[in-house]
């Protein structure tokens, strides 16, 4: 039912009206003065980091790129935008933020803020870019966030901080925004920093996705720290989670002895 709802919801009265609602990403002008990344202007320094390299994150970029990705389609099951070939090449990522803008970014949150069937939100955020001209300033922390959460174990503090740094600049995450930091905490090693988030997204009523769970607790197995995530577990089963084994058997190709320890630890199995 909720499914059936968010299509209709995201399909308009024909094939064609769709991609041009979704060519807006793509083509719609900025306002005079403004830049076309960010609605507000969003810093990044982590010079104090020890970890810091000569990468630095982008500052908002008034250029335009000539090229632009396709309409973007929903109902796809490709990814809603290619992945960089080499997410360690910090540098490279961020120029190509300053250089062709946050589109990818945005198109990538709508994606899956839909798929998660958070439709209304969805709507909301392209709504922000239709009608102000502006990338709202969730997109471009959550693009710094996930650039350092996909650059590899080395770069989580960086993470953290720039999910800190949103916060403290008063930018609400959103499900998207959150799933990423958990996922990416969760591929580092860091499983207590992922459960961590997993429990504030609860706090903030949002209800994780199958992929960000699994990553979280997968984390505690493979660290051996399988006690420390029963904890978890009834933490956020406190909070009213509970774990779809359907989902999870579903969601994955995953069979080895780690998934088992999942399935054991979330299901007694």
């Amino acid at each position: 039912m909720a499914a059936a709802a968010a299509r209709r919801l995201l399909r308009p009265a024909s094939s064609a009206s769709l991609s041009n609602t979704f060519r807006l990403f793509t083509t719609s002008s900025p306002p005079p003065n403004r830049s076309p990344n960010t609605n507000s202007p969003v810093a990044f320094d982590w010079s104090d980091d020890d970890d810091a390299d000569n990468s630095s994150p982008p500052t908002p970029s008034t250029s335009n790129s000539p090229d632009r990705p396709p309409p973007y389609d929903p109902f796809s099951k490709k990814p809603a935008v290619a992945e960089p070939s080499d997410p360690t090449n910090l540098q490279e990522i961020f120029h190509r933020m300053r250089t062709e803008g946050l589109t990818d970014y945005a198109i990538k949150m709508f994606d899956g803020l839909s798929k998660d069937g958070l439709t209304h939100e969805a709507l909301a955020l392209f709504a922000v870019i239709k009608d102000k001209g502006a990338m709202p300033d969730v997109v471009a922390h959550t693009a710094v966030l996930e650039a350092y959460a996909n650059a590899g174990p080395k770069h989580w503090r960086d993470a953290v901080r720039t999910y800190d740094r949103m916060l403290a600049s008063g930018v609400t995450p959103n499900a998207y925004t959150l799933a990423v930091l958990v996922r990416g905490l969760a591929a580092s090693d860091r499983c207590a920093e992922a459960g961590k988030y997993l429990v504030e997204m609860l706090d903030r009523e949002m209800r994780p996705n199958v992929a960000t769970y699994l990553a979280a607790f997968e984390a505690y197995v493979r660290m051996e720290k399988v006690e420390e995530g029963k904890a978890l577990l009834e933490s956020l089963k406190g909070k009213g989670f509970v774990p779809d084994e359907e989902a999870m058997r579903d969601g994955t190709v995953k069979r080895g002895h780690v998934f088992r320890g999942v399935m054991n630890l979330l299901f007694d199995k």
